[in-house]
């Protein structure tokens, strides 16, 4: 337990630092000019020497990017993430503000892809050669090769433009003030971009379950279940459920990188005000220390999932937890 902990503890320091560093390269390599890009080109071309060098040493354009990286790093430590130049306010606070309703979509997409891709890939499997298998194989197929973009805006044209059952984007009504947004208000802003996040993501768990629900329905345990009197579903359910769980919880939290790099372009389509459309901003506007904050804090969050995963798979097959089935990584 304790070279556990401590695996875990040196490999989640050596990511954070590893993420950390590729962001502050990235942003200095960037051609993106953070003084030009938040003071416009007119504004910048009637600015006195002065007060240009003066924007520069404010966003840190003058400084070498050692000397950044070691400021920010130092602050880091002392639980400051540094300041966001661009919405003016902390690091912290400018995430700990959008990061509610990004783990709020994410957790809806996220188990709603676990949950239809799991449940579609039993039918499929279950009904293989059959229409059922058809369709579910025809669907994940499709959907696979789909831009999730390009589905936000299918269907927000299709039931926010010509339906009207949904709105526009954003996560609370236009002109309503904060005390008065409804939980019901939360919800119906959530859906549609939920849905655009999650119809994408069952496509490889459907397929996965589908072929291990086809290969345990031909093993010899189901076999003999099946010479008892037990139907197939019967013996399916009491014999193969664990068997199949395990490849499930394994690709679904997998995919947590894959839902969060979703949900930057989901929330850019919706204009829903969460980590990804923040992380654009501050891209666009070569505000390095809230993306870099937001890069260690999405490391973290995927780092945390496969983490929860390795302690899953004990809890669902003991011989990892004994250390009999070896190591499982998400």
């Amino acid at each position: 337990m304790i070279r556990f902990v401590v695996g875990n503890v040196a490999r989640f320091a050596l990511l954070m630092a590893a993420v950390s560093m590729v962001t502050f390269v990235l942003v200095s390599v960037s051609p993106i000019d953070p003084v030009q890009a938040n003071v416009g080109q007119a504004a910048l071309v009637g600015m006195s020497e002065e007060k240009r060098a003066q924007l520069a040493a404010y966003w840190g354009a003058d400084a070498p990017l050692w000397e950044r990286y070691a400021n920010w790093a130092a602050g880091v430590v002392q639980g400051d993430l540094g300041t966001s130049l661009r919405y003016n306010a902390p690091v912290a606070d400018v995430i700990a503000s959008r990061a509610l309703n990004s783990l709020a979509l994410m957790a809806v997409a996220w188990t709603a892809s676990g949950v239809l891709g799991f449940v579609l890939g039993i039918v499929a499997g279950a009904n293989r050669g059959c229409l059922a298998d058809r369709l579910v194989k025809g669907y994940c197929l499709l959907l696979a090769s789909t831009p999730t973009f390009w589905l936000g805006l299918v269907l927000l044209v299709v039931f926010s433009v010509w339906l009207g059952w949904f709105p526009f984007g954003f996560s609370v009504p236009i002109g309503v003030a904060a005390a008065d947004v409804t939980l019901a208000d939360a919800l119906h802003h959530l859906a549609l971009p939920a849905i655009a996040l999650s119809v994408t993501g069952v496509a490889n768990i459907a397929l996965h379950t589908r072929e291990k629900t086809i290969d345990v329905l031909g093993s010899d345990y189901v076999r003999f279940a099946r010479a008892r009197g037990l139907s197939r579903w019967g013996a399916l359910r009491r014999h193969g459920l664990r068997n199949l769980a395990l490849p499930a919880i394994t690709l679904q939290f997998a995919s947590i990188a894959e839902i969060f790099g979703g949900s930057v372009l989901v929330e850019q389509v919706f204009s829903y005000p969460g980590l990804g459309q923040a992380a654009v901003t501050a891209g666009l506007g070569g505000d390095v220390a809230l993306l870099a904050g937001i890069a260690v804090v999405s490391a973290a969050f995927v780092f945390g999932g496969n983490l929860a995963a390795n302690l899953i798979y004990g809890a669902v097959d003991p011989r990892i937890r004994r250390g009999k089935g070896g190591g499982a990584h998400a």
